[in-house]
């Protein structure tokens, strides 16, 4: 948005860099304040309505529910655009959030979850399903920075075209890596989503997929003298060393990956809330 005049200043809409951590935030700050603000829960679930209209679209062989982003959306030609961020794969935790209010589904009647609530755990449980698909289905079994979908264009019945230097990660498969966007920089938001939705669900399948991460981070990442580093190429293998290790590959990756491991309630979702940094900050009231 542009600071002075207020106006959107771009035509995207997306939910990956530059998008992300407003929907993430429209959910959690209403959380945080023990639902007392009605018009974050409002407009969270108003964005996720549209999401799910707009944006949510399942790939052609593998069957793969994924986010794309909405090109142009200012202008009179707007069009779909089957790219996904790793970035993304906050919004499987984000949406069994919602639907359970942190609360793990064990503690909760099944009366008491709305139609609209069993609709983003099955849309968060999918989603989170394509997001180990961009880790397992490497040879790396380490996700791509972004990566595109096979996508069949409703209008016209054809297949979007991909150049000659797409690669996709199966050779039947649906996600597709372009030369940039093959690199990992030990990204938290899939292993958080995969915490989120064993706390709530208590699904043993999400504690083997962070396994199967973290194994895969230890064996490419980790370097003989300490520490661990980015990754150039994670669709060849051995992939290319970066030698730079993000910040938020501890303070985030890492502390997801033990909370995964840890006792179901050792921060009780329906309690606290991780910010976008993974600092868990206490629920409060305002009274």
């Amino acid at each position: 948005m542009d600071a002075t005049s207020g106006k959107f200043s771009g035509g995207e809409i997306r939910l990956g860099s530059r998008g992300d951590s407003y929907y993430e935030y429209l959910l959690k700050q209403w959380l945080q304040t023990r639902q007392s603000e009605p018009e974050l829960l409002a407009e969270y679930e108003a964005a996720m309505e549209g999401v799910k209209k707009y944006l949510v679209a399942l790939s052609p062989n593998q069957k793969l529910t994924y986010v794309g982003e909405i090109q142009q959306a200012t202008s009179d030609t707007p069009y779909f655009n089957p790219k996904m961020d790793h970035l993304v794969c906050f919004l499987p935790g984000s949406l069994a959030l919602g639907a359970t209010k942190g609360r793990a589904l064990s503690d909760i009647p099944p009366a008491q979850l709305s139609a609209r609530n069993r609709e983003d755990l099955i849309l968060a449980r999918e989603l989170a399903e394509t997001c180990m698909h961009m880790y397992l289905d490497t040879k790396t079994g380490l996700s791509p920075e972004l990566v595109y979908f096979r996508h069949i264009d409703p209008a016209t019945g054809k297949e979007a075209e991909f150049g000659k230097g797409d690669q996709l990660v199966q050779p039947s498969g649906d996600i597709l890596a372009r030369g940039n966007d093959r690199h990992n920089l030990l990204r938290p938001e899939t292993v958080e989503s995969l915490f989120v939705l064993w706390s709530i669900t208590g699904e043993e399948k999400w504690r083997e997929y962070g396994w199967s991460i973290f194994s895969a981070i230890e064996k490419w990442a980790k370097l003989p003298a300490g520490g661990y580093t980015s990754l150039n190429d994670i669709t060849i293998v051995p992939p290319i060393r970066e030698d730079k290790m993000e910040t938020f590959f501890v303070s985030e990756t890492l502390k997801y990956l033990y909370l995964l491991f840890s006792d179901s309630d050792s921060v009780p979702l329906s309690q606290y809330v991780f910010n976008t940094e993974a600092h868990p900050l206490p629920q409060f009231s305002w009274e």
